[in-house]
């Protein structure tokens, strides 16, 4: 980590709290049509969106190697599958895509939902 401190160690943990996927699960969803055209770009050097590389990448960091701008991409990341799972819709296939497209699966049992895990609603 650029600097490690109780903040960062707790954004670390908070990421890997609500980001259920593996690096490497990830990127395969991401390859696939299920993630939908958000995923993909037109060039073929870069298969995936920026911010699912760029999830990837970070999955695949260790907790030292985590810079300022993998920390800021970890807050928002938790923030965003916070708020989505605030609200689940369990059958709607474009807020799973959502989710899954930032390393959740909402139908992975271990998937968090606020109202069985109060620790999410900070």
């Amino acid at each position: 980590m650029a600097e490690h401190d109780t903040v960062t160690e707790r954004t670390w943990q908070d990421f890997h709290a609500v980001v259920n996927m593996t690096g490497q699960e990830l990127r395969e969803w991401l390859l696939t049509d299920a993630s939908g055209e958000d995923a993909f770009d037109n060039d073929p050097a870069r298969p995936v969106s920026r911010t699912g590389e760029d999830i990837v990448n970070l999955l695949n960091k260790r907790r030292t190697d985590v810079t300022e701008d993998d920390a800021e991409l970890m807050r928002e990341v938790t923030e965003f599958v916070r708020d989505q799972l605030a609200d689940p819709r369990r059958e709607d296939a474009e807020w799973r895509r959502r989710l899954m497209s930032v390393g959740h699966d909402p139908l992975k049992p271990d998937s968090a939902r606020p109202d069985e895990e109060p620790d999410l609603e900070r």
